[in-house]
């Protein structure tokens, strides 16, 4: 590739000759434009949000430890149920990946900055707005919202005002995936080095760049469904209300176009981070990249061609029926290459299991279950049987807690050394996988079961032949969620130097741009566009 002439691009300076711009105290944070502390916000609010999440989902679990009404009224029992998803989804998980992608993008492109900063930091404080919003709609009359984190009319259109804050609520949150989304798109098309071609680009930032354009098409659609909902309850509209000519399937069409595309936005990201840390442990290049790239295409495609699946049994024709299913199927195509070829990049590797690795393949493991729950339930028979039952739960736990959350523990121990320039502590690493491996599956692995005998989701009671296998479950759930307590102490020891210095590149295998610069990485990197080792390219026309 010819050098290219690029005259305003100032000369490679010495980092530490930048110190004196690095902004102090309060300020630094508030009106942040870096995108190492917007990630860094980033990932300590969704953090916050975990553990609020996590709460309420333990609080469920106490309800369901016996048959019987114990703690809480079935309605307060769904109001919790319903924030427990919204929080988790558009608090925890989308936020986080988010995060991951303004500290690394810039860092794996060879990049500044993000493309917007400021819009960047207005993006970062919206979301606890939008949060303040959610978690306040419990103190308003009637409580929060209780009908499912879907919404789902008629029942959305008689909840109080707290069904009005978590309609806001979501546009905020949702307007900040949208600013996020324009952001990573712009840096990734317009800010890659100069010799960096897409097909040499990481695939974490593949996976970013494919879910930023899912945000953009789906994110719209689902404030349009919202806001449907708002004028059917304040302004005389009748788009979903049965009783004058609405029609509540509507509403599950709309939402659903949003919502299954929505779940490869929480997976997408995660895909490229087991990318990335595979190879780094199996000390191999990645087994097909090419076809990874095109797979995380294929799955961005397909995933606007099967939402129906969720509607199985609202009384759709049979042969669309058989299209959704059949389009469903076809999706675990372009997922089985991944799977596969994260495989082929283990086989004959020389393979260690630090941290990362342990998470990588734990997610590898418990991603295939829920990936093969989701194939039976795509077979609209059996989902006529499963539908709203704990099968399609244990399921969703399997993709998104194993999945999304697998894929995030496994970036933070993998980047953490590079963020704070201290190796984590590897036991205490090790303890907080198997704890949370061993935990996950105990909580969930039950509810396939619940699920099969017909116990349906979203009840606050059960009969009594459900209770062992809702013990086991809330045992495993209490212990999931105190595991997470380790993780703070890990990070925070790590945050605070108690440990190894951390080298540029702490791991032998791993590759790319952010192993380049050292750790901690500083404030401003690469203020000259890099080769792609890392050493400053030489620009025609620099002085």
């Amino acid at each position: 590739m010819s050098s290219v002439a690029v005259d305003h691009i100032p000369p490679h300076v010495g980092h530490e000759e930048h110190a004196h711009a690095i902004p102090h105290g309060w300020r630094r944070w508030v009106f942040a434009t870096n995108h190492k502390d917007i990630g860094t916000m980033y990932l300590i609010f969704s953090f916050c949000m975990l553990l609020e999440g996590g709460t309420l989902a333990l609080m469920l679990r106490t309800e369901l430890f016996e048959p019987g009404i114990q703690f809480f009224q079935p309605q307060f029992f769904n109001q919790l149920t319903t924030m427990h998803g919204l929080i988790m989804i558009f608090g925890a998980i989308m936020p986080a990946f988010v995060g991951f992608a303004n500290w690394m993008i810039p860092l794996q492109i060879g990049a500044s900055d993000m493309a917007f900063a400021r819009m960047n930091n207005f993006s970062f404080w919206l979301l606890p707005v939008g949060a303040i919003l959610m978690t306040a709609s419990f103190f308003v009359p009637g409580g929060a919202n209780a009908a499912g984190w879907t919404m789902y009319a008629p029942l959305s259109l008689q909840m109080g005002p707290g069904m009005d804050f978590a309609i806001f609520a979501v546009h905020i949150l949702g307007a900040s995936s949208i600013m996020g989304a324009i952001n990573i798109i712009v840096t990734i098309l317009n800010m890659r080095t100069p010799k960096m071609s897409l097909m040499k680009m990481p695939l974490f930032c593949w996976g970013w760049l494919v879910t930023a354009y899912l945000l953009l098409a789906v994110m719209p659609v689902l404030a349009a469904a919202v806001t449907m909902l708002l004028t059917d309850r304040h302004f005389g509209t009748h788009f979903f209300n049965a009783a004058a000519g609405g029609d509540p399937v509507l509403y599950q069409h709309v939402f659903w176009f949003f919502g299954h595309p929505e779940v490869y936005i929480m997976i997408l990201p995660a895909f490229g981070i087991i990318s990335h840390v595979i190879p780094a442990f199996a000390r191999k290049k990645l087994f097909g990249y090419t076809s990874m790239v095109y797979a995380i295409c294929a799955i961005g495609i397909l995933s606007f061609l099967v939402w129906a699946h969720h509607m199985f049994t609202t009384g759709m024709p049979v042969t669309a029926q058989l299209f959704f299913m059949y389009a469903t199927m076809l999706i675990s195509i372009p997922t089985g290459v991944k799977v596969f070829n994260w495989t082929a990049t283990i086989w004959r590797g020389s393979l260690s299991f630090e941290t990362p690795m342990l998470f990588a393949i734990g997610f590898i493991f418990v991603f295939v279950i829920g990936g093969f729950t989701g194939l039976i339930v795509a077979s609209a028979p059996i989902d006529i049987q499963a539908q709203d039952t704990y099968y399609v739960v244990a399921h969703f736990h399997y993709v998104m807690v194993a999945g999304s959350l697998f894929g995030m523990f496994a970036a933070a121990y993998y980047w953490m050394p590079k963020w704070t320039g201290t190796m984590y502590d590897e036991r205490l690493g090790k303890i907080h996988f198997w704890s949370s491996m061993l935990s996950f599956n105990l909580a969930f692995f039950p509810m396939h079961f619940l699920g099969l005998a017909g116990m349906p989701r979203r009840y606050a009671d059960y009969p009594a032949q459900f209770t062992t296998f809702h013990q086991i479950a809330t045992i495993g759930a209490f212990w999931f969620g105190l595991s997470q307590l380790l993780l703070i102490y890990i990070v925070v020891k790590a945050v605070r130097g108690q440990g190894a210095k951390a080298p540029a590149c702490p791991w032998e295998g791993a590759e790319g741009l952010e192993w380049t610069v050292p750790s901690p990485a500083p404030y401003h990197t690469f203020v000259t566009p890099p080769d792609l080792d890392g050493t400053p390219l030489v620009i025609e026309g620099s002085h």
